[in-house]
């Protein structure tokens, strides 16, 4: 299937807000974060069901897939992001006409449980979509970073390959695991959400691709339990380099008074990934940080694993 590359952003456009997954813990967030929004320019509109609540869902399964429809056909609307994650995208896949998604290809945003929906709509309508800043945790900050905003902006709204994702980062968190350059599209996103996707039809072709993953709260026993799945299933030797992203309090806690030996979590990337004998860079600036780029799923990328650098060769919109 040919992919699809989404319309750029352009000054006034309307930004659909959905609420795939879970709903905010403070329904002010979004109020924050659409502010927000508006200050850079752009209009916003809520999905008729982004307030409902359901559980542990933002409302039933029929309504959050009927307002994610809903924000693809109307012609209103030139880009849509997601609220938050947390939990619950998983079961909208099969609810999805993802030919009329692909009749209506737009800027699609989100990151950690939305990996289900960028997983879905590149194997199953061709489109480019962004794993980035969301309302709930990105935009409504007190202090949202300049970088995350600038990638944001870089990625979504220019049909130029925005090139190194670490640009304009001030951060030294960048880590070569293992040295060498590889190119190919870029799939990936968080890693318990990607590995939920395997033995579905919703998972990404691992062929010659640039790999990018990230999670929160994930010890380094539980990362290396989901990258041996990833091995296990034969997805891992497949891959032509390996991107890793700011982990969030994903060491263990427990590492220093446990009593028996603990492995960090660079220790379970190095031991699982190095014989791959691929370029594998950790600490890149994307995930469930405020520092958090745009990245366009599907786009063609280079891993530079002799600089450190996850670069974006060609622009996600046209």
């Amino acid at each position: 299937m040919k992919l699809l590359y989404p319309p750029r952003l352009h000054p006034g456009d309307t930004l659909g807000v959905v609420a795939p997954a879970s709903a905010p813990p403070d329904p002010k967030n979004v109020d924050r974060a659409i502010a927000v929004l508006e200050r850079l320019g752009y209009r916003t509109k809520l999905a008729p069901k982004v307030h409902q609540r359901l559980g542990f869902l933002a409302g039933s399964d029929r309504d959050r897939a009927g307002d994610l429809m809903r924000m693809f056909t109307d012609r209103k609307v030139q880009a849509i992001i997601c609220v938050r994650g947390g939990y619950g995208t998983a079961r909208l896949l099969s609810r999805l006409d993802y030919p009329l998604i692909r009749a209506n290809p737009k800027i699609f945003i989100g990151y950690s449980d939305i990996t289900s929906l960028h997983g879905a709509f590149l194997t199953r309508a061709g489109l480019v979509s962004f794993h980035g800043p969301m309302l709930n945790s990105d935009f409504a900050l007190k202090r949202l970073p300049a970088f995350t905003v600038q990638s944001f902006l870089r990625t979504l709204t220019s049909p130029a390959p925005p090139g190194d994702i670490a640009t304009g980062y001030a951060g030294r968190t960048v880590k070569i695991l293992r040295r060498g350059i590889a190119r190919g599209r870029l799939i990936g996103g968080n890693i318990t959400i990607l590995n939920t996707l395997i033995g579905t039809r919703w998972l990404p072709d691992f062929k010659n691709t640039i790999l990018f993953l990230e999670d929160v709260g994930e010890v380094p026993y539980r990362w290396d339990r989901m990258l041996t799945q990833l091995l296990n299933c034969g997805l891992l030797p497949q891959v032509a380099g390996v991107a890793i992203g700011l982990n969030a309090r994903c060491q263990d806690p427990r590492a220093q008074t446990a009593g028996e030996y603990r492995q960090t979590l660079e220790e379970v990337f190095c031991e699982r990934l190095r014989p791959l004998n691929i370029p594998v860079v950790a600490g890149l600036p994307f995930g469930h940080v405020a520092m958090n780029a745009t990245l366009p799923v599907g786009a063609r990328a280079t891993l530079d694993a002799n600089r450190g650098e996850l670069r974006l060769d060609e622009a996600g919109v046209r």
